[in-house]
């Protein structure tokens, strides 16, 4: 009877030290998700050349769009062990208009002296960015993540014009018309992201994010940072948000950047 005592008295040992191995293991093998809602306020800038009957008509678009219409953002993400998936969503409506302004080029030449555009322009489109990460190391308060994945880029320009004064010989059909352009491309990206908590009990957290890549764009990247507090039912964080594009030449949409605050409220589970 002895000797069973000590053999159960050692099993029962053996399975309290094997315990919270095989409960780390378990818990590392579970889906965690992290949700984010934010709303995002950048500025707008970039250059276009819409098609008009063979002499294109340049416009930077940071000189005429100045209001922000309509948004929607947000990330979502799902990690098992070392692996995970990342997603974000971008919808921007944006538009303003420019009156007795010169900074237009019309087949490439700038109006007149004297002469002048009132213009209309508005920007509608989606950015939509997938990856797959991979965590290096196993510090829970500094998470570090590499990715890889591919980035989408739908978006519509419209602008609207008007001419007065006199323009010369500067080829248009008319002193006024309508006319857009669209771009839509594929990139492959590579990046990092991850966070750093501090405080007494790691409730702060310094977000990043950095990709970079090209494909149907010349080159694309993004840069993403703010600060953080975590709270038991989620958390809350304000960060700066700045996205490029430079397309390839030919494409009517040259270049195109968002640039500006965020604010968001997530949650994990």
């Amino acid at each position: 009877m002895t000797t069973v005592r000590k053999l159960m008295a050692a099993a029962a040992l053996a399975c309290a030290t094997v315990a919270p191995g095989a409960a780390s293991a378990q818990a590392a093998d579970e889906w965690r998700f992290h949700a984010l809602l934010y709303g995002y306020f950048p500025s707008i800038g970039g250059s276009t050349a819409f098609p008009q009957a063979g002499s294109p008509i340049s416009v930077d678009a940071d000189t005429v769009i100045d209001s922000l219409q309509g948004a929607f953002m947000g990330t979502f993400e799902a990690d098992k062990g070392r692996w995970g998936v990342f997603t974000d969503v971008m919808y921007l409506n944006v538009g303003g208009s420019a009156s007795q302004t010169r900074d237009i080029t019309i087949g490439g030449s700038q109006l007149p002296v004297g002469a002048t555009a009132d213009l209309d322009m508005d920007l509608k489109g989606w950015v939509w960015t997938l990856v797959g990460t991979y965590q290096l190391g196993t510090d829970r308060k500094a998470p570090f993540q590499v990715l890889a994945g591919a980035r989408l880029v739908d978006v519509e320009q419209q602008l609207d014009w008007q001419t007065s004064g006199n323009i010369g010989s500067i080829p248009l059909p008319g002193r006024q018309g309508s006319v857009s352009d669209q771009a839509s491309n594929w990139d492959a990206i590579v990046g990092v992201k991850g966070r750093v908590a501090f405080g007494s009990e790691g409730e702060w957290f310094i977000p990043y994010y950095v990709d970079v890549g090209t494909g149907q764009s010349d080159l694309t990247w993004q840069a993403i940072a703010g600060i953080g507090h975590s709270f038991k039912w989620g958390e809350i964080l304000a960060a700066w948000r700045y996205l490029d594009y430079d397309f390839k030449s030919g494409n009517a949409i040259e270049s195109l950047n968002f640039n500006g605050p965020a604010l968001g409220v997530g949650s994990r589970w």
